[in-house]
Formats: structure tokens, C-alpha cells, sequence
């Protein structure tokens, strides 16, 4: 082989070498970056299509309704803990160290972004409160499915807060 050919095979070799190292490069900065959605009910038994279930410390963003009753605060602090259903009855436990959305509330949809750090438990680093009583988040809404009934108001119950 001449030195010309020689020149040209290193050349070659290298840029290949540089993009495989780009595209590798690339795709561990997404990969950890990546926050999958999932329902209380995918957490605690998989995925259905799939059966993947998310493994501790992953970090994720799940959605759901806030249960009646589960909302419990720190007086001495932010600190919040919460329960998030779906229709198919998983419950997973929430836990943020921040001021909660004004519209945050119990039977009221939410998205919260964070790490699990036990199996049914969620350490929040966001939460997200539905902005009005007709929107809901469409991952929320779809995996809510069909048993998800929107909730209706009379007009004392919207006069006194919207409450139930």
C-alpha cells in the first residue's frame, strides 16, 4: 500500500471513529435526560403493551387523580405528600418539598415529574395542576381511559369553591 492510500485509510478510520463517538456522545445525553410517562397502575405492574415497569431511581413523570383524603402537610414546612390513583385502581404515593400549584387540589388531575425511590413512591421535583375544570393533560386523559368522568358542578357547589 502507498503512502497516499495509507494517508486516505487513516483519514477514513478517524472520521468514523469521531462520528460513532458524536453519536454515542449524543445518545447517552438523551437517554438520561429521558423522563417516560406512566400511570400509578404501570408503575406498580408495568406497562401493558410491554410490561416494562420503571426501576428505582429512574426518573419519571406520572399522572393521575389526586385521592380523596391522602393530602398530608408538614406544618414546620413545604413539605407535602400525596396519593395519585387511576381508573385501574394503582395508587402511588408522591412526596414534594415545594409550594404546590394553586390549582392543586384532591379529585383534581395532576402530572408529577420526579424519581422513584421506593416501589409506589414518587420524590416530586414538579408537580402540575389542571389549569381549569374542562382540561385535563392528555396523558392523563388517555390513560384515565374511558372511566374517567368529568366532574360536574352546580352552581353552589362552584359558589362555595368548587368543591364536592
Amino acid at each position: 500500500m502507498n503512502s497516499r492510500r495509507k494517508k486516505r485509510l487513516v483519514l477514513a478510520s478517524a472520521l468514523v471513529g469521531g462520528v460513532a463517538a458524536v453519536a454515542s456522545l449524543l445518545l447517552y445525553a438523551l437517554n438520561s435526560n429521558l423522563n417516560l410517562f406512566y400511570t400509578p397502575s404501570e408503575i406498580i405492574n408495568g406497562k401493558v403493551d410491554t410490561g416494562v415497569k420503571p426501576e428505582i431511581g429512574d426518573r419519571i413523570r406520572i399522572g393521575g387523580m389526586v385521592t380523596e383524603g391522602s393530602v398530608v402537610r408538614d406544618p414546620k414546612s413545604l413539605d407535602v405528600s400525596f396519593a395519585v390513583h387511576d381508573a385501574n385502581g394503582g395508587q402511588v404515593t408522591v412526596t414534594y418539598d415545594d409550594l404546590l400549584p394553586d390549582l392543586f387540589r384532591e379529585g383534581q388531575g395532576v402530572v408529577a415529574q420526579g424519581v422513584l425511590v421506593a416501589p409506589g413512591k414518587l420524590q416530586a421535583t414538579e408537580v402540575l395542576a389542571k389549569h381549569d375544570e374542562n382540561y385535563m393533560p392528555p396523558e392523563v386523559a388517555a390513560a384515565m381511559g374511558k372511566n374517567h368522568q368529568k366532574m360536574e358542578y352546580t352552581a353552589e357547589q362552584m359558589a362555595s369553591g368548587g368543591s364536592k
